[in-house]
């Protein structure tokens, strides 16, 4: 018999990663939150904008937790990696579609690390990816770098998961900005149909 499947929530660092990601999403233009929640809409409206934000939260903590590692150093890295990739992505403040790219290759990156590099080092048996990673690794302890063995299909599921979660911030609802703006300028009316561009202040 097969092992039982079990559905693991996310950890509380994921958590706080989701919340730094949503926050994101925010600061860059990705996601406009008074599209979804607003005075000007009805209750229903509102209700249904708040369940799409803690959905939003909860799809990406639970999409960076299973990007992470499950153990070891790979595990420890992966965090602090996306700790500090969100941490400098807030700070440097792109606008949306330089934001939604960084998100698909820092995800791609830790899939590959993953699904693929870890994959192979942990799984028994001598292929031939396998031996040149240990060729790379050569000098490093290997036992502080493998996973416990994954099922052949669980790299398919993640990159469908991963793959529906960058859709779904696509199509999120998203501040238009005039052409030529960054999400971290100001914009100041001067005039009927008119703005300036004031540079934030450091």
């Amino acid at each position: 018999m097969g092992a039982a499947a079990a559905l693991v929530p996310p950890s509380v660092f994921a958590l706080v990663l989701g919340v730094l990601l949503v926050r994101v999403l925010v600061q860059c233009g990705a996601l406009a939150p008074e599209r979804l929640v607003a005075s000007s809409r009805t209750a229903l409206a509102n209700v249904n904008g708040f369940v799409v934000l803690v959905t939003l939260w909860a799809a990406a903590a639970q999409t960076i937790a299973l990007l992470i590692p499950d153990s070891g150093l790979p595990r420890l890295v992966l965090n602090v990696f996306f700790l500090i990739m969100l941490l400098n992505t807030a700070a440097a403040s792109p606008d949306r579609v330089r934001l939604l790219r960084s998100l698909t290759v820092t995800f791609g990156s830790a899939f590959v690390l993953k699904f693929v590099v870890l994959y192979e080092l942990s799984t028994p048996g001598t292929g031939w990816l396998k031996r040149v990673l240990q060729a790379m690794l050569e000098g490093i302890t290997l036992g502080s770098l493998t996973q416990d063995a994954l099922h052949p299909a669980a790299g398919y599921l993640a990159f469908f998961t991963v793959a529906l979660f960058l859709f779904g911030v696509f199509l999120l609802p998203y501040r238009d900005l005039p052409h030529g703006f960054s999400s971290g300028s100001e914009l100041i009316p001067v005039a009927p149909g008119e703005v300036q561009r004031v540079s934030p202040r450091l």
